[in-house]
């Protein structure tokens, strides 16, 4: 006689393994040298956290008048950033005109938002983003419709940043898309050059990178010909970043089965509509959590500017810093900073997520 459970019920599991005890029981005290490490975090966090609280946020001064009211309070003093918000925000830029970068900043936010709606994914996204760019330009230089013109030159702060990082993302991925292609060609010469580029960029860093293009690229140019240590520096991240995109999706490339290849070629499809119609998409599927890391990495970066002496946003608050009557409060200006480059990095990676989940790419960082 056979005993049939197929239509037996499934009984719950034992209460020892489920609930709050039972996961701190396998995850955090599993075994003895788990148990050890769990005690000396908490511990750790003891120590550490209600003094950061404490500093930050119980016994930190808000609306000081000077340094030394602040000093007294024996906290943070964020009334340093109120009274240096918009140097370190917008740097040297003239104090009257600082509407226009923060309106600069807000277009560019706005347009990389819509950039991330799917109901935006159309040809006329690119009309928005020229669109957007003119204002940006509009914006930031002036010299028209009654708009004071500022150089360049006094360009700085937060606006800086994103206008190197968008150009430098913008421009870095479309380049490494095609040096991928051309290192994966068949044509030798192609190959070769590819090659050489993407091994030479990612051989050096990218401070080197930007030295040579603010110091020794003007020693190559005609007399009389110069070429603005914006555009420069833009220049070398968008060239080292596309190293990078390269190597990434040259892998997402390889990882495409060989039949794929087999059935385009079998459709008749020319190289270019196997490209764009069947293998880039699926390739680019597979690559989306490294490039979106070399994206962030791109943001952060772009704070190495402060070395051939441009404006962004690390070099306001150094400036900030070093004013005589507020001195001694780096701490909070780099923290102020390191809390917006965090917003915008956060940002990016939970995009990146929601985007791998609709995706459905069945990768996880």
């Amino acid at each position: 006689m056979s005993l049939n459970t197929s239509t037996a019920p499934g009984l719950p599991p034992p209460a020892a393994h489920q609930g709050v005890m039972a996961w701190m029981r396998a995850s955090l005290f599993s075994s003895p040298l788990n148990t050890l490490l769990t005690v000396l975090v908490a511990w750790l966090l003891l120590m550490i956290v209600p003094a950061m609280v404490e500093w930050l946020f119980i016994r930190a001064n808000f609306d000081a008048a000077n340094a030394q009211e602040c000093r007294a309070s024996g906290g943070a003093c964020w009334a340093f950033i109120a009274e240096k918000h918009r140097l370190i925000l917008f740097g040297i830029y003239p104090y009257d005109e600082q509407w226009r970068p923060l309106l600069a900043s807000i277009v560019l936010v706005a347009v990389i938002a819509c950039s991330c709606v799917r109901w935006f994914w159309k040809p006329s996204l690119l009309l928005i983003w020229v669109v957007a760019l003119s204002a940006v330009a509009l914006l930031m230089w002036g010299g028209v419709f009654g708009l004071t013109y500022v150089e360049n030159d006094r360009w700085g702060g937060l606006p800086l940043t994103l206008i190197l990082a968008t150009f430098g993302i913008a421009f870095a991925f479309p380049l490494g898309l095609l040096l991928a292609l051309g290192r994966r060609s068949h044509m030798p010469a192609v190959k070769a050059l590819c090659v050489i580029y993407i091994e030479l960029i990612r051989g050096v860093p990218l401070i080197s990178l930007l030295f040579m293009s603010s110091v020794m690229l003007p020693l190559f140019l005609p007399e009389g010909f110069s070429i603005d240590k914006l555009l420069r520096a833009q220049i070398a991240i968008i060239l080292f970043a596309a190293a990078y995109v390269a190597e990434t999706v040259r892998g997402g490339l390889q990882a495409i089965p060989k039949g794929q290849y087999e059935g385009a070629d079998s459709l008749g499809l020319s190289y270019w509509q196997q490209m764009r119609k069947i293998i880039l998409p699926q390739a680019l599927k597979v690559v989306i959590p490294p490039l979106v890391g070399i994206f962030i990495s791109l943001f952060k970066d772009t704070s190495l500017v402060v070395i051939i002496g441009i404006f962004d946003l690390t070099q306001a608050a150094k400036t900030a810093v070093a004013d005589a009557a507020w001195r001694g409060f780096s701490a909070e200006a780099y923290l102020f900073i390191a809390f917006i480059y965090f917003i915008f990095c956060f940002s990016i990676s939970r995009y990146s997520q929601s985007l791998e989940k609709h995706l459905r790419t069945g990768y996880q960082r």
